[in-house]
């Protein structure tokens, strides 16, 4: 028997799941009402699928934005699949749910942060430095803007 439940990788498992399911759903009758969702992932894990232009334009994380425009969505016990527009060019995307670092559906203000297992190590009693120097070409959302007053 085990010394103890480890909570917070079936927290991890069950987040992961929530995802799956909503993204089967969307996949199987589209997005209902205002729902969308920004998705952020490690674009170094592994079995990340992207084009080497984009994961050179993105070299660390990435958000893709599930709205207007997407097209083919697939979703397995391991991840989604999903073809995007960017700049009217469409790219095929494979995304691991382990890849996963944020999913929010600013709608309906609800949203995930997912953590690894390095960063919860890294992390420890001291604060990290702030980066002084923002990613290049990255797009900041801020989602205080889409909170109901």
């Amino acid at each position: 028997m085990a010394k103890s439940i480890d909570y917070g990788n079936l927290m991890h498992v069950a987040m992961r799941g929530l995802i799956q399911t909503v993204l089967e759903e969307v996949a199987q009758e589209g997005l209902p009402g205002a729902h969308h969702f920004y998705i952020t992932f490690d674009t170094t894990a592994d079995d990340v699928e992207m084009p080497d232009w984009l994961r050179a334009r993105y070299p660390g994380e990435m958000t893709v934005v599930l709205q207007h425009w997407f097209e083919d969505l697939v979703v397995t016990d391991e991840g989604f699949s999903v073809t995007l527009n960017f700049g009217d060019t469409p790219v095929r995307m494979g995304i691991p749910f382990d890849a996963l670092r944020t999913f929010v559906d600013p709608s309906v203000e609800f949203g995930l942060r997912f953590e690894s297992h390095a960063e919860e190590e890294e992390d420890g009693d001291d604060d990290p430095e702030p980066d002084p120097t923002p990613p290049q070409d990255a797009q900041v959302v801020r989602l205080d803007r889409f909170r109901k007053s």
